[in-house]
């Protein structure tokens, strides 16, 4: 079964330009089943993968062969896995500057990572991002009626409470293509653990050199727990055995391969707010339990996972928000251009929010929970009261 992604309708208005197209994210988000179905339409295409140590040789070593035995001849070239090739930008620029071709890259890692030299290539290349289904995508693939009314924001009493359903077991299983396809809990358990040791044993150790996995398991199993919070860098230190330069190193590593991200704080006062720390968050909520190996539904963290999922899916619409907290304590879950964002497990608001709006009186705030609980007036605040579903 094909679920179709958001990101297709984004890229076929850039069929036709000359430029390159490269679509990176984690392993297993569905970047070669993707193309392949853009593909479907195109004609006289050639596909070909860096995993394919022959065809890396050529490429890395002799572009110009790589250009005779691969390129020429075809309208459309596709090279997958590009993150194994070092100083890729210096051969994707002699392809594109010497050919005709529309070249489409991938790879599993972020553009830093997957585009190396990526200075050869300003003005020669589009980056899209395809992360695991967002929640519309994961309606899309579970109840294609649903999903058709949830995108017409027909949001009734009835509709809201299954939408509600469907998101409590998103956040469980989270948004992996294998996993969401997947027909039963056995096979979606099975097919997390093959995402989690491909991406710790082959990403991330193999690929980065990190030849101490037992660390590597200690740290994400550490910020597993720390999901949502401050992170504590001498805390992950002592757990881990990392020294620190090497510890933020490895974290820019998860973050590259879209395991983790961290969530700046915002701030206009340094001096009464949080200027450095950043909170963490995983990317898939999915993989995040299958490393602390709890699928339960009843739970004491579901607080921080409802939180989780609302930065993953503001990661899937292309934005990073940041959060809020003052030196007294006062917080914000998120902000986004200026607007606060509280996640709560029931529709109430707090004094962060009263202090936050009183500092910086927003025009709307929202506090997202289960249920939808109307608005009102705070201040000249528009306080939306929204469940995850309407939000998301």
């Amino acid at each position: 079964m094909y679920v179709e992604r958001t990101l297709e309708g984004v890229i076929k208005r850039y069929l036709s330009k000359k430029e390159i197209i490269a679509v990176i994210g984690p392993r297993q988000s569905g970047k070669t089943t993707m193309i392949k179905r853009l593909f479907e339409n195109l004609s006289n295409v050639n596909i070909v993968t860096l995993e394919d140590v022959e065809v890396l040789d050529v490429f890395r070593n002799d572009v110009k062969s790589f250009v005779e035995l691969y390129v020429k001849g075809f309208d459309y070239v596709f090279i997958d896995e590009i993150q194994y090739a070092e100083e890729s930008g210096k051969q994707l620029k002699y392809i594109y500057d010497n050919t005709d071709v529309k070249l489409f890259i991938s790879g599993s890692a972020s553009a830093e990572v997957s585009v190396r030299s990526l200075k050869y290539l300003v003005g020669r290349i589009f980056i899209f991002e395809l992360l695991p289904f967002s929640f519309e995508e994961y309606l899309r693939a579970k109840e294609f009626k649903l999903f058709e009314l949830y995108k017409r924001r027909k949001f009734g009493g009835f509709v809201l409470k299954r939408l509600q359903k469907y998101v409590d077991e998103f956040i469980i299983y989270g948004g992996y293509p294998r996993v969401v396809l997947s027909e039963n809990k056995d096979e979606k358990l099975m097919a997390l653990e093959n995402i989690y040791n491909t991406l710790l044993l082959r990403e991330v150790k193999n690929l980065f050199g990190l030849g101490n996995s037992d660390k590597l398991i200690k740290l994400i199993k550490s910020l597993s727990l720390q999901t949502g919070n401050l992170i504590n860098y001498t805390e992950l230190c002592n757990a881990t055995g990392f020294g620190f330069k090497r510890l933020k190193e490895v974290l820019n590593i998860l973050e590259a391969l879209y395991i983790v991200q961290r969530c700046s704080p915002f701030s206009k006062n340094p001096r009464s707010e949080l200027v450095k720390n950043p909170k963490i968050y995983f990317v898939d909520l999915g993989l995040r339990n299958a490393i602390i190996n709890n699928f339960s539904t009843e739970r004491t963290d579901s607080g921080v996972m409802y939180e989780n999922l609302v930065f993953s899916e503001f990661l899937k619409k292309g934005e990073k928000p940041n959060y809020w907290r003052t030196k007294s304590g006062a917080e914000i879950d998120f902000i986004r251009g200026g607007i606060p964002v509280e996640v709560k497990t029931s529709p109430k608001i707090g004094k962060s929010l009263h202090s936050f709006i009183s500092k910086y009186s927003p025009p709307e705030a929202y506090v997202v929970s289960k249920v939808n609980a109307g608005t009102q007036k705070v201040a000249e605040t528009k306080l939306n009261f929204v469940s995850f579903p309407e939000f998301i």
